[in-house]
């Protein structure tokens, strides 16, 4: 079995998908939780584990770091994100080579955010401008070697003029060669419902995988859907939380509900599995899989 279909397998399986977001420490507490944090998870079925790279590429080295040590201590199938920000064509090649080389999984192909500072995304001299031409790079320097996610997002990406804009590109990043597609997070179930029928109108057929956050307050909430695109929080969602006033504990096994409510309902509606964006952070994950394992959703096992 290769690489590619190891992730490849699993996102077309009849158990659901369940991919979790890792993102690399600045600190050496960081660093005890992430590792602690992947321990945590590591029974729980994770069909593969994406590992996030900084504004600028300025993480790049400890996102193969950490990826190599999710591989290595607790077996996880890692996808390493790779971005086109601040890199020649050349460096962008020799970055694949090197995740090829360390025996990773797949990539998350990502054009990436502006370095902090700046509002608008310039490519690097002779550089790549979008993630589509990332996807080709990879496809032309590797063939199906390794297994490649894109981003979608739901309630359009913020830089698109429009939605079906942002669709006609995402459809293009498909057909340059992606093997499946991630949301953006989201806390709406119809958003991701209509979004996938949209893709599929416009001949888009791989797995799109919806990306869940169980949030952990009110501020926190507000915080995403005002700088992420993630769309507008429900109402119900925002009364719950804010009905938790200061109790943080309250408001994270709210956040867990919404999240465990939303996951069910996504996978009795056809969805592949789901993403969760952890925050390197194993209590709200912990116990929503555990909710998702007593309600028969998800199985208990060890990664394979």
């Amino acid at each position: 079995m290769n690489q590619e279909t190891s992730i490849v397998g699993a996102l077309e399986s009849k158990q659901p998908t369940i991919s979790i977001e890792f993102f690399p420490p600045k600190t050496e507490e960081g660093a005890r939780q992430i590792l602690k944090t992947a321990g945590a998870l590591q029974p729980y079925g994770i069909s593969f584990a994406s590992v996030t790279y900084g504004a600028g590429g300025s993480t790049r080295e400890r996102t193969v770091e950490y990826g190599k040590l999710l591989q290595q201590l607790f077996h996880y199938r890692v996808v390493p994100h790779l971005t086109c920000v601040g890199h020649s064509r050349t460096e962008m090649a020799a970055t694949v080579d090197g995740l090829v080389a360390a025996g990773f999984s797949g990539v998350m192909a990502l054009r990436g955010d502006p370095p902090h500072g700046d509002t608008v995304f310039r490519p690097a001299e002779d550089g790549l401008a979008h993630a589509s031409e990332l996807v080709a790079l990879i496809r032309e320097r590797h063939g199906r070697k390794l297994a490649i996610g894109v981003a979608g997002y739901p309630c359009k990406h913020p830089e698109a003029p429009d939605a079906d804009t942002d669709l006609r590109w995402l459809a293009h990043k498909v057909n340059q060669g992606a093997d499946f597609i991630t949301t953006q997070l989201f806390f709406d179930n119809t958003v991701y419902f209509s979004f996938v029928a949209r893709c599929r109108a416009v001949g888009i057929t791989v797995p799109i995988l919806p990306g869940i956050l169980p949030l952990l307050s009110l501020e926190q909430a507000r915080k995403f859907t005002g700088t992420t695109g993630a769309g507008a929080l429900p109402p119900a969602l925002e009364a719950k939380l804010g009905a938790c006033g200061d109790d943080a504990l309250a408001a994270r096994e709210a956040g867990v509900e919404w999240a465990f409510d939303q996951v069910r309902e996504l996978l009795e509606g056809g969805a592949p599995g789901f993403h969760l964006y952890i925050l390197n952070r194993a209590k709200s994950a912990l116990a929503l899989f555990t909710k998702l394992r007593e309600a028969g959703l998800t199985e208990n096992k060890a990664p394979v």
